[in-house]
């Protein structure tokens, strides 16, 4: 994973990475580690969930190794990705569970979910449409539902390479993630930046407060 550096902003654009991932989708496949160095936080999100709960996975990729590790612990899953590609992996392998192909910029599905993961997907989005989606998460989440994301540990833009092709990724810094979060109604649990025991991921985790109404505005 690239670190996060304060620079001038990339000539790249964001949605290069559409396209990037859908050619490269049976490379991800290939090269996407199945030994879920993300479980710890995984528990710490499912425990959080009420049984049986459907959890929205934004950015699920071709739906191993989070989706089908959230499947087999008794929880729905709804998955939405921007690549065709990946989303038909995930009905070959998971066909009796929901997959949208889907921009996260545009999500709305008119529905609430008891959870609501954005792993590795949500720091792809340049930094105005991150603070977009913050909105986006709330209409999506049940009262008390966790929401999971992974950003940058400071604010700026970097570019990384995938197969030779530029990877874009950007972050705010901690303190705007917080003021989001706060005013779209979820309440900072967790946060880790660097986590050595997460391949240096820096991870947030929030709840969704029990008497926000924002989330019954449409977006």
């Amino acid at each position: 994973m690239v670190r996060f550096a304060v620079r001038e902003s990339q000539a790249m654009c964001s949605d290069a990475i559409i396209e990037l991932y859908e050619r490269h989708a049976r490379d991800f496949d290939r090269d996407r580690g199945r030994s879920l160095w993300e479980q710890a936080w995984l528990l710490r999100f499912l425990s959080y969930l009420a049984p049986a709960s459907m959890v929205l996975d934004i950015g699920c990729g071709m739906g191993e190794p989070i989706a089908r590790y959230i499947i087999e612990a008794g929880f729905g899953i709804v998955g939405i990705d921007s690549s065709p590609s990946m989303i038909e992996m995930c009905r070959e392998r998971f066909p009796q569970t929901e997959w949208h192909v889907m921009d996260m910029r545009t999500l709305a599905l008119d529905r609430q979910f008891g959870g609501v993961l954005a792993w590795d997907s949500f720091f792809h989005l340049n930094k105005n449409d991150q603070r977009s989606m913050f909105a986006r998460f709330s209409e999506h989440a049940l009262p008390e539902a966790p929401l999971m994301f992974t950003s940058g540990s400071t604010e700026g833009e970097a570019i990384g390479s995938y197969y030779g092709e530029p990877l874009y990724h950007a972050s705010l810094d901690r303190a705007e993630y917080e003021r989001l979060l706060i005013s779209n109604g979820f309440v900072v649990r967790a946060y880790h930046a660097d986590d050595p025991e997460c391949a240096s991921h820096t991870v947030w985790l929030a709840t969704h407060a029990a008497n926000y109404q924002g989330h019954q505005q449409r977006l």
